[in-house]
């Protein structure tokens, strides 16, 4: 368990084994971020768990503001904060290094190259992946706050969304167009793409020129492609 500012942890598996770790340290927070939720109980230990693989493709980008709200909050109370890997990453090179470099990022105005410089410093071996340094780039670029309404993030969603459905990644350019009520109504959480075809994504509005081959939601779909135009409305929308 490596501490990288007063009150603040980084560790992995075996910081968690044996809760008598946590108590000595003074931690009473903490933050896993991994494909399982760990199964350890310490009473009076305030908990967050975000799913997320420790893959380069894996969306960390729109948890980092949960991430650091959390252990910024903790912080603020007076409470020491683990930030915790799995016991399958490999000495840092994990989601809880992209995590700590977004904290250290938004609370000293560092910007990535420096905030993960900082972080190496204390932990040589402290790493991540390309994918989630590409993540954080943009989280600086944002400000170091996730603003759904960027141009860049909607971008950034397009791209997994392509990624998830690699068949939609040959879709025609001239399927999509920029949607007139954005420009004219200025709303903040709205569509930027809009398929010319469907003329909108209402739930129940279903194309004639889509075949009816599965169903999801209650609207036939090919290959995931009407989901896809429904799920990026649902998802930015939030």
């Amino acid at each position: 368990m490596l501490q990288v500012r007063p009150g603040l942890y980084l560790g992995g598996a075996a910081a968690v084994a044996e809760p008598g770790r946590l108590r000595r340290a003074g931690i009473t927070a903490v933050l896993t971020v991994d494909s399982e939720e760990p199964d350890f109980q310490v009473e009076g230990l305030r908990r967050l768990f975000v799913p997320a693989l420790d893959k380069p493709e894996t969306d960390l980008l729109s948890h980092l503001d949960q991430c650091v709200a959390f252990v910024g909050q903790a912080r603020a109370e007076g409470r020491a904060v683990l930030v915790h890997w799995s016991l399958f990453s490999h000495a840092g090179v994990s989601r809880s290094v992209a995590v700590m470099t977004a904290f250290i990022m938004k609370t000293d105005q560092l910007t990535f190259e420096k905030a993960y410089e900082n972080l190496q410093t204390i932990n040589p071996e402290a790493k991540m992946n390309e994918g989630f340094e590409w993540q954080l780039k943009l989280y600086q670029a944002m400000g170091c706050e996730v603003d759904t309404s960027s141009a860049a993030y909607k971008q950034y969603r397009l791209q997994k969304l392509t990624e998830k459905y690699p068949e939609l990644q040959n879709i025609p350019r001239e399927l999509l167009a920029a949607d007139p009520t954005t420009v004219s109504q200025g709303l903040k959480d709205e569509v930027l793409y809009k398929c010319r075809k469907c003329s909108f994504f209402a739930p129940n509005a279903v194309p004639s020129w889509v075949l009816s081959i599965g169903m999801v939601s209650s609207a036939p779909v090919v290959g995931g492609l009407h989901l896809l135009f429904k799920s990026i409305r649902t998802e930015w929308m939030r």
